[in-house]
């Protein structure tokens, strides 16, 4: 792969008339319709709309989940249509954390062993000590626990020590307080603004308008189309 681009000046992401379109038979649904901005590094962004707007369409293209059927998207400089399989696969794991609504933790390994799991698939040294991610979470005290035994809070943020285990430079979380109670869905974004204001660049999808509003930024979709972007 050629290296990442690091320019700060430069937007983490630009997306420029990005389009999806799936094909059930004959019928064509149109997630995203021309849709165009950028994301400068460092900001913290909700993505908001009603169910079926094209927001988790959207996350996943940015996540390099999935490709656009039009437009051009880069992320880090990179233009992900020209991405092989294996480069994706590659920059998705070096740049990109993704944290879920149903955490994805696997039920027989511990807490630390969740964490850690990123590494086995990469071959990567991890970006962190995990004693470090441990403490930065507030779980060191669950080190050796199964998922069963924690909170969903816990799990949450055990999630959230996974996307970080590589240092990536772009955080994407799909609904992660959906789960969770009103006063634990507060306490994960409270790490999503300190994990920010460390300098990582956050983008949430969200249904929840009283947590949109503590990002920096909100973007609301409709029908696939940008209906509204407002910074504070």
């Amino acid at each position: 792969m050629k290296e990442i681009s690091r320019d700060p000046s430069s937007p983490l992401i630009a997306a420029r008339g990005l389009g999806k379109l799936y094909r059930r038979g004959r019928e064509e649904v149109h997630a995203l319709e021309n849709v165009s901005f950028e994301i400068p590094r460092g900001q913290f962004v909700a993505i908001i709309g009603t169910s079926g707007s094209g927001k988790t369409t959207l996350l996943n293209l940015l996540g390099c989940m999935d490709e656009p059927t039009s437009g051009t998207l880069q992320v880090a400089g990179r233009e992900v249509q020209k991405f092989t399989e294996g480069e994706r696969t590659e920059f998705r794991r070096a740049q990109i954390g993704f944290i879920f609504q149903h955490f994805g933790l696997l039920p027989t390994l511990s807490v630390a062993e969740n964490i850690a799991l990123p590494l086995l698939f990469s071959r990567r040294a991890p970006a962190f000590e995990l004693d470090e991610l441990l403490e930065r979470v507030n779980l060191n005290h669950r080190r050796n626990h199964r998922p069963a035994e924690l909170s969903g809070g816990e799990m949450q943020r055990v999630a959230i020590a996974r996307a970080l285990v590589q240092r990536p430079s772009l955080l994407l979380a799909d609904e992660p307080t959906g789960n969770l109670d009103s006063t634990t869905g507060e306490s994960i974004f409270d790490l999503f603004e300190k994990l920010n204001s460390e300098g990582l660049t956050v983008i949430i999808v969200t249904h929840n308008q009283h947590l949109a509003e503590r990002a920096r930024r909100q973007i609301r979709l409709s029908d696939g189309k940008i209906v509204a972007d407002a910074a504070r």
